[in-house]
């Protein structure tokens, strides 16, 4: 028997598995929190940094352990594959040291990992989508219409706008998911997948025109921070190094593939291979992936990339900046300790006891409808200066209540964002999710399915973007080490299939047709008609 090892590389986590090439079936899984986590505090509004040293960390945390616990010969992992966050990026030397790791860098904040839900540069990509819009730049059509704040080149300008001095130190501008591989391989590339969503490539990156009306210091940046050259997907970026084989207990030489973002990684448990069908990976926040034999023009999406996440087809992604984060901002800032002492009495998480209450409600019951919006919007607005909302408080509002109304909000958001596919031209005839809160929440599926008013199937995985990579692996891998010679071939055999269906339920979809309305009307009233009423109440946030 054949093993891949897949990585993904979360917001708050690394994690690693080891599965079957045959079969996909996993036997072995390791996860390790980061050390420094995600640094937001003591930095201006809308920041969010990390280490690079904690994703070293988890590379010699997990994948050892994999080995160990499971007793596999080392010679039987045939493969590598690794995942990340996007667009999650930092400036390196030219050796690949990442500047923070410099003592002169040390303290600031633009020498760290802008993680991909950093939204410090939303000036930025304002400005970026009003010169491309200008311009009439071709490439604005391939990301929705919008520069989106979270993406490579906003934060690459808000560096050099805000830290010059580190923008001209840096040897190269890179996603973290390229320089982990370049740790892995020792070869400096990038992938497809995340200069395509991310950065405005296909084929080459915009005209060094573009980059000069934007900021005459840019005009060269292609080739003077954006050099490593850009490579498929679903390919061997290299081979595993000696020294890396060592610390990881491999053995040396196995192909790494190249990396991918970790919600397009998601893309292969699915089983999806051809267009019809909607992906949803719902975490921390959501992404909505979906595939096309042409291109089709879609506003409000983040991106469209050819061979973007399967090869052959356009993969489209859309997505929310915050899903998971509500529910668990209701747990930390406004559920009683009466509630919170009453889950621990019953040896329950204080989100599992909300889930109990806030399920006994019919659709409607608690009052509330709720703009999901509570760390900006990415899709179809793309503004993350737009925040949260509540309608319908009064004095006897319940903590799940305000639950409920979240988890409905972030289906009214998923409902747009599927909506603006179908009307566009792409369809959606069933909606497969994965993610950690899939299979701990039914209550929640069951909301979508009612919602959407379509069948969503729950894909059979807790580590979506882990196995993913391992998948993707064998497809690196090829068939003469034990792989597959494409990823069709790769997701026929490994994909894991799905443990559950929710359908739509008659009463609630009926009663929800009439709550999106309320929805809609204030997600166009806010984020369309009057956003400056968001934005000045975030400016004058302390």
């Amino acid at each position: 028997m054949k093993y891949t090892i897949g990585i993904d590389f979360g917001t708050l986590s690394g994690r690693a598995v080891l599965a079957e090439t045959e079969t996909g079936r996993v036997i072995a899984s390791q996860v390790h929190e980061y050390s420094h986590g995600v640094m937001e505090d003591n930095l201006p509004q809308g920041w969010a940094i990390q280490h690079p040293g904690d994703y070293l960390e988890v590379l010699e945390a997990t994948v050892p352990k994999l080995i160990l616990t499971t007793g596999i010969p080392k010679e039987d992992v045939i493969a590598i594959g690794v995942d990340f966050t996007a667009s999650t990026t930092l400036p390196v030397d030219e050796a690949g040291t990442p500047l923070c790791f410099h003592d002169e860098f040390s303290n600031e904040p633009h020498a760290f990992v802008k993680l991909w839900k950093h939204h410090g540069a939303q000036e930025q990509a304002n400005r970026m989508t009003a010169l491309a819009e200008a311009r009439k730049e071709p490439w604005l059509e391939l990301y929705g219409g919008k520069v989106c704040c979270e993406w490579s080149m906003p934060k690459l300008l808000e560096l050099l706008e805000e830290a010059p001095h580190i923008y001209e130190a840096m040897a190269h501008w890179i996603e973290a998911g390229d320089w982990i591989v370049w740790q892995l391989t020792g070869q400096l590339q990038q992938s497809s997948c995340g200069a395509g969503y991310k950065a405005f490539w296909r084929k080459n990156f915009p005209s060094p025109e573009f980059f000069k009306a934007l900021d005459p210091r840019m005009e060269n940046v292609a080739t003077d921070k954006l050099s490593a050259p850009v490579v498929p997907i679903c390919t061997a970026a290299g081979s595993l190094l000696p020294r890396m084989a060592q610390k990881l207990g491999l053995a040396p030489g196995i192909p790494v593939a190249v990396s991918m973002v970790d919600a397009h990684a998601c893309f292969p448990t699915a089983g999806i291979t051809e267009p019809g069908n909607v992906l949803a990976i719902l975490g921390t926040s959501g992404c909505y992936m979906a595939l096309s034999e042409d291109f089709i023009p879609i506003p409000g999406i983040t991106g469209a990339v050819e061979d973007g996440i399967i090869p052959g087809y356009w993969g489209y992604e859309a997505g929310q900046s915050c899903l998971g984060d509500h529910f668990a901002w209701v747990v930390d800032r406004i559920t009683p300790d009466s509630y919170q002492q009453e889950a621990q009495l019953r040896g329950i998480s204080a989100q599992q006891y909300l889930t109990e209450l806030a399920q006994r409600q019919k659709p409607g019951q608690h009052g509330l409808v709720a703009l999901d919006w509570w760390n900006g919007n990415r899709s179809i607005l793309m503004d993350a200066d737009l925040t949260g909302l509540i309608l319908g408080m009064t004095l006897s509002t319940r903590p799940e209540d305000i639950y409920r109304a979240l988890i409905e909000a972030t289906a009214y958001g998923a409902r747009t964002i599927l909506d603006n596919y179908r009307n566009h031209g792409l369809p959606c005839n069933a909606l497969y999710a994965t993610g950690g809160i899939c299979q701990k929440n039914p209550m929640m599926m069951q909301i979508y399915a009612d919602v959407l008013n379509m069948p969503v199937h729950i894909v059979n995985t807790k580590q979506g973007g882990a196995l993913g990579s391992a998948i993707i692996a064998a497809a690196a891998a090829g068939s003469k080490l034990g792989g597959y010679d494409t990823a069709e071939a790769a997701i026929r055999a490994m994909a894991p299939g799905c443990c559950v269906t929710y359908l739509p339920q008659a009463d609630s979809v009926s009663s929800y047709e009439r709550l999106y309305k309320i929805y809609i009307h204030l997600h166009d009233y806010f984020g369309v008609q009057n956003p400056e009423i968001m934005h000045t109440l975030l400016s004058m946030k302390g």
